[in-house]
């Protein structure tokens, strides 16, 4: 089963059921926050949780196509629609976000564009692919071992998907397998997360969560909230604060936008 999300800021908490081989699950609870001035038209973000497949993913609808009369939220929210297709037609324990992605891409009709990032649980570990600047991260005991780059052309100007020949294409995209084990965190987010949080900050979340028994929806909505927060912050330093000034430009604090936040809590399946 496979909830696809990103129309309206509903949480979600699914318990996907064990892949057969694997003695790994996720268990994910994911988080949206429209912008503000977006909140009536969904946004511009989007995301699935796949349970059976154990698989997520998480778009960001580039929003300068407002520019010229489009709503990117669609492109991003066809672009997971038609990975949650190709997810299902791939067989268990053997999905292929790489595959995943360039299906997805091949039957797009809106206009539009989008960053991507797809991540499946297969008995070696993480498989997954990240486009432009969403991403994910994943903690061990307190420590973020594993962050994707940011894949831009320039500040501020991320790879992305379009429709047709323009944009980046999904073999631009890269590709990371990463081992894994029961207690690790996997925290994914659109760039309404990263822009806002520091590594370190996310982590604090996750350690404190867990340690008062949160489940990931809530870790998920404790992190985007705390996004959120910083992104109206205009005192503190942040991820793209730093960025705007490391490329010459006069900016202090958060930066206001859709956040996606899908936390995944790797587990024991022995043990569910």
């Amino acid at each position: 089963m496979c909830h696809l999300m990103g129309i309206s800021p509903r949480n979600k908490l699914v318990d996907s059921t064990a892949v057969s081989g694997l003695n790994l699950k996720l268990l994910s609870g994911s988080c949206y926050l429209p912008h503000p001035d977006k909140e009536e038209t969904g946004g511009e973000d989007a995301h699935f949780i796949c349970e059976d497949e154990q698989a997520i993913g998480i778009a960001d609808g580039v929003g300068g196509w407002a520019d010229v009369g489009v709503n990117a939220g669609l492109f991003s929210r066809e672009l997971m629609s038609h990975s949650v297709n190709a997810i299902q037609e791939e067989c268990n324990g053997s999905i292929d976000p790489s595959r995943v992605l360039e299906k997805a891409h091949a039957n797009m009709k809106a206009r539009g564009s989008s960053t991507a990032c797809i991540i499946a649980l297969k008995s070696e570990g993480l498989h997954a692919i990240n486009l432009g600047d969403s991403g994910f991260m994943v903690v061990r005991d307190g420590c973020t071992i594993f962050e994707s780059p940011v894949q831009q052309h320039g500040f501020n100007f991320t790879y992305q998907l379009e429709s047709g020949n323009g944009g980046d294409l999904p073999s631009s995209g890269q590709v990371f397998t990463i081992p894994v084990a029961p207690g690790d965190v996997i925290i994914a987010g659109t760039d309404g997360l990263f822009d806002n949080l520091y590594n370190n900050e996310v982590t604090a979340v996750v350690v404190h969560a867990i340690r008062t028994g949160l489940g990931p929806e809530a870790t998920a909505q404790k992190i985007a909230a705390l996004a959120r927060q910083r992104a109206l912050d205009t005192n503190r330093q942040t991820p793209f604060s730093t960025a705007a000034q490391d490329a010459g430009y006069r900016y202090y604090g958060g930066k206001l936008d859709d956040i996606t936040v899908v936390v995944s809590y790797v587990t024991n399946s022995a043990n569910i």
